[in-house]
């Protein structure tokens, strides 16, 4: 299908008037300075998340308005910002008696329930940092997780700890305490832990945020990489402005918005967007505790009346997957804006949202290692499909080159393609990697920090995802993008997703090899394989273009949706498969 190369924006389409509407001269007068008047602050001076998110709010005109409505298999719950207040109280009560303070470390091991945001938050306010873990975690990269982080609490559900972490408990030396989340609410009686709702009930309501400043350890929160120990990446609560300023421009967050961000807090963006980011400006937060499933998302879109929905590119593609007939049997006219992170998202789908949904998908970029959200495309703006969109307020990007000595240059030229590089400075870069500061030095040069990613930025300012400098494919002197080839197969209309990778071959160093996983209706065959090969042919050219394509029920991704193309190489060529505890259903 023929579309155009951008999706331009009238006034129509515009269902409320965006908070960035003059890109030059929001950029031109913002400073970080400036976000952080418009918080609170402690009372007694300093900065801490869980004032910002729910006591401000809390002991204000919020108090009653819902914060999380939280849907669970049977029953609904709301909580409000008071409620929440007290709840978090509690929890931090709890930690105080049980002799946890200040930086120390806590953990979390279990699904989207309503515990999992008390603790974060509670946690906050006692100065203890917390890493979120994904509850399908196998006990290995749990064990691993909690040593590198001389984790001292263990906050998961009876279920979950003893399929998991029972077994190694002897392994955690640090660990002095695991609470646990009863199933169905039952008081637990587990040897050598402690029943939650217990400490719950017997804590009191008040509690005395202990005082934190900016550069106090908040988060900890684990990335892999192709092989070896997972790096625990370090942030603060000073991250809280860079929250603050993206859920207002990047994601359009207003008062009276119903928001719904369907990441697992054991992922990033579960925690700068599915709990700190709309706590900031003092949205409702729906939280679904159940698995992927297009009926119940597309019901739950429908009955909740979500205004802003920020999702996967994953799920949208299983979205896409499941048909365009399930999503017409609703009607979405509350939903105003839905954006998209986790990998660049292939034009078919920012298409895809508009002609189904009738609203384009936004695409926006960052990091783990950057906290919040850098690029985005925002409501007000003309969409290029396939762009990550422009820096956001306060973010200086570049393209930059590396020199012989080390250093790095800047690009002018549009359309290059470079290493994505950000200028030092925005509140939510990570400080450290846990034990790791060699690690950490090669992550910037001078003043830049080194994304790792691939990307070009046109005449406009738009930036491109280009791929990962160790995903990039070098064939007969090209170097050829994976995304780029991936984007061109999944505009055949048989194809729901796309993983590409360099093959090793005597005669052109590496030849492009694709793997896909067909939409409903389509089956694998040899026809189709060649129908495929020629559609990439004439989209890309012969030199671009895959040699091979294999059909695969369903595609190797991390929890938090990037296809691990780098496990589709290694089972490809018999390779060691490297770190796997992030793979989607390890």
């Amino acid at each position: 299908m023929n579309r155009p190369t951008v999706i331009c924006k009238t006034a129509a389409d515009l269902r409320l008037p965006p908070n960035l509407i003059d890109y030059a001269a929001t950029r031109a007068v913002f400073s970080w300075e400036a976000v952080r008047a418009e918080l609170a602050g402690l009372p007694g001076g300093g900065l801490n998340i869980a004032h910002e998110t729910v006591e401000r709010h809390a002991q204000g005109a919020c108090r009653d308005k819902i914060a999380f409505r939280f849907l669970g298999a049977k029953t609904t719950r709301d909580i409000r910002y008071g409620e929440l207040s007290r709840l978090t109280n509690r929890f931090a009560n709890v930690l105080k008696s049980l002799g946890i303070g200040k930086g120390e470390r806590l953990f979390l091991l279990s699904g989207r329930i309503p515990e999992l945001y008390v603790t974060v938050l509670g946690s906050f306010k006692n100065g203890t940092a917390v890493s979120p873990l994904f509850s399908a975690f196998g006990p290995e990269p749990i064990a691993t997780r909690i040593n590198l982080g001389e984790g001292a609490v263990l906050v998961t559900t009876e279920l979950l700890y003893e399929r998991k972490v029972a077994k190694i408990r002897s392994q955690l030396p640090t660990l002095r305490h695991v609470l646990l989340v009863g199933e169905d609410g039952q008081a637990t009686s587990v040897p050598g832990t402690l029943d939650l709702a217990t400490l719950m009930a017997q804590a009191s309501d008040d509690f005395d945020i202990v005082p934190t400043g900016p550069e106090d350890l908040s988060l900890l929160h684990f990335t892999s990489g192709t092989t070896g120990t997972p790096k625990g990446a370090m942030h603060v609560h000073g991250a809280v402005a860079t929250h603050w300023a993206t859920g207002k421009y990047a994601l359009d967050l207003h008062a009276d918005d119903i928001y719904w961000c369907t990441a697992d807090p054991g992922w990033v963006t579960g925690t700068s967007y599915g709990i700190i980011a709309p706590l900031l400006h003092g949205v409702t937060s729906i939280v679904d505790e159940a698995d992927f499933d297009a009926e119940r998302w597309y019901r739950i879109l429908a009955e909740e009346k979500v205004s802003v929905w920020y999702t996967a590119p994953t799920a949208i593609r299983m979205l896409m997957k499941a048909g365009a007939e399930i999503a017409k049997k609703r009607s979405y006219p509350n939903l105003r804006f839905i954006a998209s992170v986790g990998e660049p998202l292939n034009p078919e789908a920012v298409w895809w949202g508009k002609e189904v949904l009738g609203l384009p998908i936004h695409d926006n970029w960052w990091q783990t290692e950057t906290g919040g959200i850098m690029i985005a495309n925002t409501p007000a703006f003309d969409i290029k499909p396939g762009s990550m969109g422009r820096p956001l307020p306060g973010i200086e990007a570049a393209i930059v080159k590396k020199e012989s000595d080390g250093k790095v240059s800047p690009v002018d030229t549009a359309d290059t393609e470079g290493e994505l590089a950000l200028k030092r400075g925005w509140p939510s870069m990570l400080r450290g990697y846990l034990h790791n500061e060699e690690r950490y030095g090669k992550c910037f040069a001078g003043d830049w920090y080194l994304t790792g990613d691939l990307a070009k930025r046109d005449t406009d300012g738009y930036y491109w995802f280009v791929g990962r400098a160790d995903d990039v494919i070098k064939s007969a002197g090209h170097l050829i993008g994976p995304f780029e080839v991936e984007s061109a197969l999944m505009e055949h209309p048989a194809v729901a997703e796309a993983g590409v990778i360099g093959k090793p071959d005597e005669m052109v160093g590496e030849v492009v090899k694709a793997f896909v996983s067909l939409k409903k209706g389509f089956e694998a065959s040899d026809a189709l394989r060649l129908e495929l090969l020629g559609h990439a042919r004439k989209k890309l050219g012969a030199a671009v273009a895959p040699k091979e394509i294999d059909f695969l029920p369903a595609l190797p991704r991390t929890r938090s949706g990037k296809i691990m193309r780098r496990l589709l190489k290694a089972r490809e060529l018999g390779l060691p498969e490297g770190d796997t505890s992030t793979l989607e259903n390890a």
